[in-house]
């Protein structure tokens, strides 16, 4: 723990009564007395955390002070969104404040020393109904209800969707009223007054639920306050001043029954204030002790009249922590940060503390949905989340909102037209969609399958027809699957075999873990394709209509693929004679040839027991050959030409590399055969015999002196600037030629193959340099180069992927046209999954679950390939979804990522860009879908409104 009295948070020497953290923790707000009034400042949090914003004269401590309460305040409390701030003071007022927008840095006024507001914050409602001091303010659980309380015996409940108007004023203390608070739940809202008497009352009519007198018999009215606190889980209401044999407790009431058997005692004054932390936590699990489920627990600050504070853990029964003399006078007022490690607490000698704590000392925290999942299975609701019928009644507050409400409502309109089928386009996407499959129609399929039916005549000349299963036919309309079937008219589809490579797996094993035998030896097969034959193909497909062949070389320029072919283990490769009509897809990128060599992975002992030593993979290599020709798949019109000891020098033989681009060729020789040849629209890379590698321009000048690999070639790529080499050691590299740098260095493939029997299938290298390897068992790895480290980016197998279901949180049909490394990749994936997830019958929470990991999966694996395209695709249905299942806690931490800092802190780590796209564009895109949902229109205003302001700035 860490203790730390930022001197430079004060009043000028006048008591704080009330002190009050952000909800996102960025800034503070503190209340008490000013020179000749009330005085509400905010302040800037980081210069608290961090002390190198501290002595940063370019980081603002104070952001804005309001003098505007007539006498002094007593209470300061930040509504749970953010965007509102209460106060309530001595002058019978209660005032809402807000940020205003558009308005730049003022001084403060009357004030003798120069005071800059870096915010500005006004007054946006006054509430006028006590007829005595205010004590203290609560927002409610879900911010529809501002309770406050006050020496005239009152408490009253405020709209705060209608401000001024007023719900109920609560009767029944006969003393001043000095705390109040919330249940968690929403379901009670506790009073504690000096009437010697704490009451619960009932949210649902406003009505006294129980009034507990018996713990504060001995109590006399010596605070000033008396700040109540309810348990994060809701299980218990802790008291401020109680008494217990003589001696100032805080009293602790269990919801269940109202029983006051326990207390926090070893104050040696009256307590005032106690605070509960908003986190629930659970035990932090040490290194290698056994993850045994630990029982959740809560944790309470108490603050006291004699200047000290204590910490308490509810699963201890002794304080963790007990600071004496903390102030010079009485503790007012304590405040937790939001993730539950910081603690504000202060006094009425004018002065702040902030205590740090660490996961070590007090657990670890619960997320938000556990915390929302225990109110929810403990008490069967929770009014955190908004219910329908408060959205039915809620008012919009902001015209933009408006506008994106109508907008949908006018949409659902169209919506509901079609399918009534008064709308002019009836016929719409989904039914084509429905009847179609494959660019064939259903009825036509069923007229396939009924022509293969087998039809026998019996001997007295009656038909005998053997009955056809004829399965289900999915339409893909009611798809849970990325891999739907999608509109056979669009020209943005998932790239298909017409577009892109076809997708080869090896006919044998890619990596050969050998039995007990000795090595084979390499059988080589020379292969010889001409130049002439490669043309000739190409003339053939450019006959084929133009906006095809456009389609088809830009989705290649995007991911080139590389397909490999393996055959017991050989690959015999003759040249077809050159047959009429349309050409062989697989010919537009020669395979390579490969063997493999099988190293031993048994040896026996003495005993002749036989035991199992580390698998060493190993890959086959090119077989060389006199010549050979390829044709780059990025690039329809560039060739690549290789011949081999096309004449001797000097007792050297010569090998020649040429290349013809659009009728301009250029060739060059090296003084060693060439094992391998690969090429993209910006470089032309060759893999010899001596283990070198050449790379070249698109012009033919050599760019780099030959790099030197530590084991032979295997397999040779190219896309863009990028190189890669897998070679027969099973080490993968990757080069940037631009900047002359390694992406990938000698990285092992050991990771993803080593103990089974699964092969590499295929192997891909992106736009961005990023490998891809396709194994046999339908999972998919890229190297991350940032973490050093294999990442899954698909499962074909996966069971999210069968179950998620987010149909609803698509725009249109097209959101499921996106093209990509991503789409390409789970694109050749089986759609049994489909049909497997029809079968299942799961709760609507296992299917939330379920969605929501599959498409945070989604992104992930498209920020791991830097698919720019496809994570702003998967980022914006995350968003539709978290907004149509009101997961407000993922949304709002989902926009705090990208709006970053609204203030400019040295030790920000906030980055404003992601995959090239700016966080904050990606922002104004998610904002319409917030709009969507009212139960978010207070997110949207508070990060519209930021918006704004940094638009200005």
């Amino acid at each position: 723990m860490k203790l730390l009295k930022p001197t430079w948070v004060n009043h000028n020497a006048k008591p704080i009564f009330s002190v009050d953290i952000h909800p996102d923790g960025t800034k503070f707000a503190t209340g008490g007395q000013g020179q000749d009034s009330g005085k509400v400042v905010i302040w800037n949090m980081a210069p608290v955390l961090e002390e190198e914003d501290e002595k940063n004269e370019n980081v603002p401590k104070m952001l804005c002070q309001m003098d505007n309460h007539l006498a002094c305040v007593n209470c300061v409390r930040w509504s749970n969104n953010g965007i509102y701030l209460a106060s309530g003071g001595d002058d019978k007022l209660i005032m809402v404040w807000k940020r205003a927008a558009y308005i730049g840095p003022s001084t403060v006024f009357g004030s003798s020393s120069k005071l800059a507001n870096v915010e500005q914050w006004r007054c946006v409602s006054i509430l006028r109904s006590h007829s005595g001091d205010v004590m203290d303010v609560a927002w409610s659980p879900h911010d529809a209800w501002l309770a406050s309380c006050s020496v005239d015996n009152t408490v009253v409940i405020w709209n705060a969707l209608k401000f001024p108007e007023i719900l109920a004023t609560l009767k029944g203390h006969s003393g001043l009223v000095k705390g109040l608070t919330w249940d968690p739940v929403g379901k009670y809202i506790a009073s504690q007054a000096d009437d010697r008497s704490l009451k619960v009352w009932r949210t649902m009519d406003w009505q006294l639920e129980t009034s507990i007198t018996k713990p504060f018999d001995e109590c006399g009215g010596t605070t000033h306050v008396l700040r109540i606190s309810w348990s994060p889980d809701g299980h218990y209401l802790v008291s401020a001043h109680a008494m217990n044999n003589s001696g100032p407790t805080a009293q602790i009431i269990e919801r269940d029954g109202w029983k006051t058997n326990m207390d926090f005692v070893g104050h040696r004054k009256a307590v005032t204030v106690v605070k509960f932390n908003p986190k629930i936590f659970k035990k932090k699990q040490k290194n290698g002790s056994s993850t045994k489920p630990s029982c959740p627990y809560c944790c309470c600050a108490v603050g006291s009249k004699d200047r000290s504070l204590s910490v308490w853990l509810t699963c201890l029964k002794r304080p963790l922590v007990v600071i004496h003399e903390l102030f010079d006078k009485s503790i007012m007022d304590i405040s937790w940060t939001l993730n539950g490690l910081g603690i504000l607490v202060c006094s009425m000698d004018g002065s702040v503390a902030f205590l740090d704590f660490s996961q070590d000392e007090l657990g670890d925290p619960l997320s938000d949905e556990e915390k929302s999942n225990i109110h929810q299975s403990t008490y069967g609701k929770s009014l955190a989340i908004m219910t329908e019928a408060h959205l039915s009644t809620a008012i919009i507050e902001n015209p933009e909102m408006l506008k994106y409400q109508q907008r949908q409502q006018q949409v659902e309109k169209k919506n509901e037209a079609l399918r009534d089928g008064t709308g002019s386009g009836a016929a719409i996407m989904a039914p084509k969609l429905a009847s179609m499959v494959n660019g064939e129609s259903l009825e036509d399929i069923r007229k396939n399958l009924l022509k293969k039916q087998v039809e026998t005549r019996t001997a007295d000349g009656r038909r005998r027809i053997t009955p056809l299963c004829i399965a289900q036919l999915d339409t893909g309309v009611n798809t849970t699957s990325t891999s739907a079937p999608l509109p056979a008219s669009s020209s943005s589809v998932l790239p298909t075999s017409s577009k892109i490579e076809p997708m080869k797996a090896f006919d044998s094993r890619f990596t050969e873990r050998s039995k007990a035998t000795s090595g084979t030896s390499p059988v080589s097969h020379t292969n010889q394709v001409t130049l002439d034959r490669l043309k000739e193909q190409n003339s053939i497909r450019e006959s084929k209509p133009r906006d095809l062949l456009e389609s088809s070389s830009d989705s290649e320029e995007k991911l080139a693929i590389k397909p490999l072919s393996l055959s017991k283990r050989k690959l015999d490769l003759e040249v077809e004679k050159k047959k009429k009509g349309r050409p062989r897809k697989d010919s537009r990128l020669m395979p390579v040839t490969l063997t493999v060599q099988s190293p031993a992975i048994l040896s026996s002992d003495k005993d002749g027991a036989c035991h199992s030593t580390p698998l060493a993979l190993k890959l086959p290599t090119p077989v060389l050959q006199k010549s050979f020709a390829l044709q780059v798949s990025s690039d329809p019109s560039m060739y690549i030409e290789v011949e081999n000891e096309i004449t001797t020098v000097g007792g050297a033989k010569l090998s020649r590399l040429k290349c013809n681009r659009e009728g301009k060729e250029w060739e060059t020789v090296l003084t060693s055969r060439i094992l391998s040849a690969a090429g993209s629209c910006e470089v032309v890379s060759v893999a010899c015999e001596k283990r070198t590698l050449s790379v070249f321009s698109a012009s033919g000048r050599r760019l780099l002196p030959p790099i030197v690999l530590h084991s032979p070639i295997s397999t040779l790529h190219c896309t863009g600037f990028y190189i890669m080499a897998l070679t027969t050691a099973a080490t993968l590299s990757v080069w940037n030629v631009r900047k002359q740098s390694v992406v990938v260095k000698d990285e092992s493939l050991q990771t993803i193959l080593a103990g089974s029997e699964t092969t590499v299938s295929q192997i891909l290298l992106t736009q961005h340099g990023i490998p891809v390897m396709n194994m046999s068992d339908g999972r998919a790895y890229c190297f991350n180069p940032s973490l050093s480290s294999w990442n899954l980016v698909s499962d074909k197998q996966e069971t999210l992927a069968q179950c998620a279901d987010f149909r609803s949180s698509l725009p249109s049909q097209e959101a499921l046209l996106c093209s990509g490394p991503l789409a390409i990749i789970q694109g050749r994936m089986s759609n049994s999954g489909r049909q497997a997830a029809k079968l299942f019958s799961m709760r609507h929470l296992v299917q939330q679950e379920t969605t929501t990991a599959y498409l945070e999966n989604q992104v992930a694996s498209a920020l791991a390939l830097q698919s720019s395209h496809e994570y702003r695709h998967w980022l914006l249905i995350y968003a539709r979804y978290l907004v149509k299942e009101g997961f407000e806690y993922r949304l709002r931490e989902l926009c705090k990522d990208l709006l970053g800092p609204v203030h400019s802190s040295s030790g920000s780590q906030w980055e404003s860009t992601v995959v090239g796209l700016r966080k904050r564009d990606l922002l104004k895109e998610l904002l319409p879908v917030i709009g969507q949902n009212l139960r978010f229109q207070r997110l949207f205003t508070e990060y519209q409104e930021q918006l704004d302001i940094l638009k200005d700035k």
